[in-house]
C-alpha cells in the first residue's frame, strides 16, 4: 500500500479522504490544512490525523493529494515534487501555463508521477464509449449548474467547461487550430456563462457551453462521426449510440432505413453499451496508484492537465477579442 497524505480538508478534500481510507491500495497517513478550526475539526469527527506541518506530512508519505484552492496548487506540488513524492492534483493543475509547464519539467527530474483530476475521464458513461467516439467531426458539450458561490472565484470555464476540454482533448487526434469565444459575467466578477468554438487541423469543431447560473443542472456531450452519433449524459450516466450501415439487399420490416439524395441507402440501429457502476473519484485515485506501482503513464498526465489548461486560458482570452 503507498502511504499517502492529503493537503485541503474543504468539501472536495474531505471526500478524498474519506475515500483513501478506505481504499485497499493506499495508506491514509493524514492531512494538512491552513484552517486550523476546520482541520481540528475534521480530525475529531472522521478521525484523520491532522498535521500541524505540511513538511512533516510530506516527510512521512509516498503520494501527496492536492485539493487546495487552484491558487496554491503550484507551491504545494512543488515542494512535494523536490521532495521525491508522487502528487495527484485537482484540476485545474495550476493557475498559469508557466508553473504547469514548471511543474512537468520537476516531475521528469525528479523522476516522479503526477496525475490531474479531471474526473470525468472515469464517468462510467464515457467509460462505456470512449472506445466508440472515433475520429469526431463535430462535437456539443452542454454542462450547466445552478448557482452555487463555492468556486466563483474562478472563471466558469476554468470552474466548469475544463472537464469538457479535457474529454474533447482525449478524443480528438488533432491540435487545436483556432478558438472564438464569447462570456458574460452575471452575478461574479468573472463569467458565470461561456460559449466557446474549438476548429482543431484535422476539421473537426467543438461547441462548448457552461453556465453556471442555471436553473436546472446539465452535462450533456454529443458526438457526430461518420456514421454514428454518440450521447454521453454524464449527470445520469447515461448514453445512446446511434449507428449506420450500409442497407441490406431485402430490409427486415422493423428495419429503419433512410436514402439520401444519391440513392444511398443507409440501415439506422442501436447499440447499447453496458455502463459498469462506479465511483469515479475512487478510480481516478487508484489507477493513480496502479500507475505508480506499475511504473505506467497514469490516465490523465500532467501533461494532458496542461493541455486542458492551455485550451481553457485560450477561450478567457478569446472573451476580449
Amino acid at each position: 500500500m503507498l502511504k499517502v497524505g492529503v493537503l485541503g480538508a474543504g468539501h472536495l478534500g474531505k471526500i478524498h479522504l474519506r475515500l483513501l481510507n478506505q481504499s485497499e491500495k493506499y495508506e491514509l497517513v493524514g492531512f494538512y490544512d491552513p484552517d486550523e478550526i476546520n482541520a481540528q475539526k475534521v480530525a475529531k469527527e472522521f478521525g484523520y490525523t491532522y498535521f500541524e506541518n505540511v513538511n512533516i506530512l510530506l516527510d512521512q508519505v509516498d503520494v501527496i493529494d492536492i485539493v487546495t484552492p487552484t491558487l496554491s496548487h503550484f507551491e504545494t506540488a512543488k515542494k512535494a515534487i523536490e521532495k521525491g513524492k508522487h502528487i495527484f492534483i485537482e484540476k485545474p493543475i495550476t493557475n498559469t501555463l508557466t508553473e504547469a509547464e514548471t511543474l512537468i519539467d520537476l516531475a521528469n527530474k525528479h523522476k516522479v508521477k503526477g496525475q490531474v483530476g479531471h474526473v470525468e475521464r472515469f464517468n462510467p458513461a464515457f467509460l462505456a464509449v470512449k472506445e466508440k467516439v472515433e475520429n469526431p467531426m463535430f462535437i456539443e458539450t452542454h454542462r450547466l449548474a445552478e448557482f452555487n458561490p463555492r468556486g466563483t472565484d474562478v472563471p466558469v470555464v476554468l470552474d466548469l467547461m475544463i472537464h469538457d476540454i479535457d474529454v474533447i482533448l482525449s478524443v480528438v487526434p488533432s491540435k487545436v487550430k483556432q478558438i472564438n469565444a464569447s462570456g458574460v459575467s452575471v452575478i461574479s466578477n468573472s463569467p458565470d456563462i461561456a460559449n466557446a468554438r474549438i476548429a482543431f487541423e484535422n476539421g473537426c469543431v467543438a461547441n462548448l457551453t457552461a453556465s453556471r447560473i442555471s436553473l436546472k443542472n446539465m452535462r450533456k456531450s454529443r458526438f457526430f462521426q461518420k456514421d454514428a452519433y454518440i450521447s454521453v449524459d454524464f449527470l445520469e450516466k447515461a448514453v445512446e449510440v446511434v449507428k449506420m450501415k450500409d442497407a441490406p439487399e431485402v430490409p427486415g420490416s422493423f428495419d429503419m432505413i433512410l436514402q439520401n439524395a444519391e440513392g444511398e441507402k443507409k440501415q439506422i440501429y442501436f447499440e447499447n453499451p453496458e455502463i459498469n457502476p462506479n465511483n469515479a473519484i475512487l478510480d481516478e485515485l487508484e489507477t493513480f496508484a496502479d500507475a505508480i506501482t506499475n511504473n505506467t503513464e497514469p490516465v490523465v498526465t500532467l501533461e494532458a492537465g496542461t493541455e486542458a489548461l492551455r485550451v481553457a486560458l485560450a477561450i478567457i482570452n478569446a472573451f476580449n477579442d
